[in-house]
């Protein structure tokens, strides 16, 4: 059974919602944001065949079409664990993901 962590430090790309702990309110614009965020990766990530989920307000989870899981802690672990998943090096400017982009597909 997998534990959740408690969000004991805020990274800076959740600093939006101002300094420290989230609550209440708060916690709930910090959940929403994150959510947000994660939908924006997946457009990106989708493309490799990845997909980037927010879980509990504290990790996230990254997975491939193969069920492979990578639990990080936040976006500036992202990149790096999405590489690992997909075994290669991942090209954010690669034109074919420009285009699908531009597009809006995926």
């Amino acid at each position: 059974m997998l534990c959740t962590g408690a969000i004991l430090q805020v990274h800076w790309t959740d600093k939006s919602t101002g300094a420290g702990i989230p609550d209440g309110d708060q916690l709930r614009l910090y959940r929403r944001e994150r959510l947000h965020r994660a939908s924006l990766a997946n457009k990106i990530l989708c493309h490799y065949g990845l997909k980037v989920e927010e879980w509990n307000g504290s990790k996230y989870l990254l997975s491939d079409r193969k069920g492979r899981q990578e639990i990080i802690d936040d976006l500036g672990g992202l990149w790096p664990a999405a590489e690992k998943l997909a075994g290669y090096t991942l090209n954010p400017l690669d034109t074919v993901l420009i285009a699908k982009l531009k597009q809006d597909v995926c």
